[in-house]
Order: C-alpha cells, then sequence, then structure tokens
C-alpha cells in the first residue's frame, strides 16, 4: 500500500490550538466591536472597497431585469395606444353623432319658429331620398295623402321656399325643387316691389328670372320673395337672392341669376304648407263678336 511518509519536521501549532485561537480571537472582536465600536472604520472601508465587486456581480441580474421591464414597457405602451386610438375613434363617431343631432334639433326649432307663422296649416316632413331622375331636382317625403297632402301644395323650410308638391302617394309624396328647369316661382322685388317670375336652371345653387326687360331695375343683392299672385303660395315667402345681372344689348332680355334662400339640397325636414288658398275666380272674358265686313258697292 502507497502512504505518505510522516514528515521529517513539524511545523506550527496544531489544529485544536488554531481553532482555540481563533476562536477566542473572533469572541474578542465581537465584544470590542458591539462594546466599543472598534470596528467601524474598518467596516467602511471594506465596503468601500467592495462595493465595485458587488455592482459587477450585480451588473448581470440587473441588466436581465431592465431589458425584461423594457420589452414590457413597450408591449404595455402600444397595447395602451392601439386602445386609446380605437377609443378616440369612437368618441370621434360619438361626436359626429351629437353634431348631427344639434344640428337637426336647430332647424327643427327654426322650423317650428316657421310653424308658428302657419299654425293652422303646416305639416312637417322628413325627406326620405332624392329622385331618380339626374336631370330633375325632385325629392321624396314621408307623407302623402294618407296625411291630407295634394299635388300644388308649397314645400318651404326656415329660411324659404324649397318647392312645390307634384305628386302624391298614400304614404310618400313627391317634391320639385324651385331649381327644376320646369318649376317657376312668381316673386317680387323687395326693394323696388317689381314682379317677375323665377325658374329654376338645374343646378341646386342657381336660379333664374325670366324674360326681364334690359331696363328693369334689378340689382345685386335684392330680395326676391313670392308675390302670392299664383294663388299657390302666400305672399313674403323668401325666394333667392339676386347674385348676377347682365345687360346686353344684342338680346331682348337681361339675364339676372339668383342664389335660393332655402337649403334646396341641405335639409333632412321640410315643412308643407297644407292649406287652400281661396283666391276669387278669374272673370270671363267676352266673346268677341266679328264686325261686319262692308260690301264693296261697284261704281
Amino acid at each position: 500500500m502507497e502512504h505518505s511518509p510522516p514528515p521529517f519536521f513539524k511545523r506550527g501549532p496544531t489544529p485544536l490550538v488554531r481553532l482555540l485561537l481563533c476562536s477566542a480571537l473572533s469572541v474578542a472582536l465581537l465584544i470590542s466591536d458591539a462594546r466599543y465600536q472598534y470596528l467601524d472604520g474598518i467596516r467602511q472601508a471594506v465596503a468601500i472597497i467592495t462595493y465595485p465587486l458587488q455592482r459587477a456581480a450585480a451588473a448581470p441580474a440587473a441588466m436581465l431585469y431592465r431589458v425584461g421591464e423594457f420589452f414590457v414597457t413597450q408591449s404595455a405602451l402600444r397595447n395602451e395606444n392601439a386602445r386609446l386610438a380605437e377609443q378616440v375613434l369612437q368618441n370621434g363617431a360619438v361626436l359626429q353623432k351629437y353634431r348631427a343631432l344639434a344640428a337637426e334639433n336647430a332647424h327643427l326649432r327654426e322650423l317650428l319658429a316657421m310653424r308658428q307663422r302657419f299654425p293652422e296649416s303646416t305639416v312637417v316632413a322628413e325627406v326620405l331620398y332624392s329622385g331618380r331622375d339626374p336631370f330633375t331636382r325632385k325629392i321624396v317625403v314621408d307623407k302623402g295623402s294618407q296625411d291630407d297632402i295634394r299635388a300644388g301644395r308649397p314645400v318651404i323650410d326656415h329660411s324659404g321656399v324649397v318647392g312645390q308638391v307634384t305628386r302624391v302617394y298614400p304614404w310618400l309624396a313627391e317634391v320639385t325643387l324651385i331649381t327644376d328647369t320646369g318649376q317657376a316661382v312668381p316673386v317680387q322685388n323687395l326693394r323696388n316691389g317689381l314682379r317677375a317670375v323665377l325658374g329654376g336652371t338645374g343646378s341646386d345653387g342657381q336660379l333664374e328670372l325670366k324674360f326681364i326687360p334690359l331696363n328693369a331695375d334689378f340689382q345685386n343683392g335684392d330680395e326676391l320673395v313670392t308675390s302670392g299672385i299664383d294663388g299657390i303660395y302666400p305672399h313674403g315667402l323668401p325666394v333667392a337672392v339676386v347674385s348676377n345681372v347682365e345687360r346686353n344689348a344684342a338680346y331682348l332680355f337681361a339675364r339676372i341669376t339668383g342664389k335660393p334662400v332655402a337649403g334646396v339640397a341641405s335639409h333632412g325636414q321640410v315643412l308643407i304648407l297644407n292649406r287652400d288658398v281661396k283666391v276669387p275666380e278669374r272673370p270671363a272674358e267676352e266673346e268677341k263678336t266679328p264686325r261686319p265686313r262692308k260690301s264693296r258697292r261697284s261704281n
């Protein structure tokens, strides 16, 4: 069997003596530190020396924690941004709805103010859709013969004349706007009282006065209202404002255009004046009897 030979010389104390010495030294250090605080300076110096080692040892764990926190924060921020963006869209839709309701309520209040002017003979109707023919200016409303609507009734809004009922169904009615080419409204100039006929041009934003002499006193900005001589539109309803006057000696009549006052293509509710205007009948024209021709006498 292999074995190490005993040392030739033994150096130092035995292990038991070393243990006793270390134990005594430890107890002495504990008592001196607890009672007299002799080791505070040594402890602080050791802490300063070992601090960089502690930071270096803790750096990997701290770096991993910060990287994980960075990705978690980025993911949370993306989710929060997505939620906020969706909430902004929803709030925008609700805000648009509230704005539309506010505009509709304001329009209805203005219609009610106009309705008080004709309290006994008005019907509030809602515009359902426009006419199918692109070359006409017509709308369809949700009131018909069941609501005592008849053809020929004037249709207005809070600003002025919109058009005239031209066709009636049991629960619907067709309204021809004043901008239609086949529609004509007798009007009167508020400034000087001149009467004329205002017709549509097929454009929602333009009307034209028909057969106006070159010397007729019409100017830009003149307000045109219904004259009431046709027995359909009541007198004094705003219709249009003169926007352009052209006089050319090469033509027999002046070209005078205006802009409609009413929202002919911008509102969802209109007011139908459902009343009969009692106008005396026209007097019968006397038939002219032909005069007898004188016979020529021969000389």
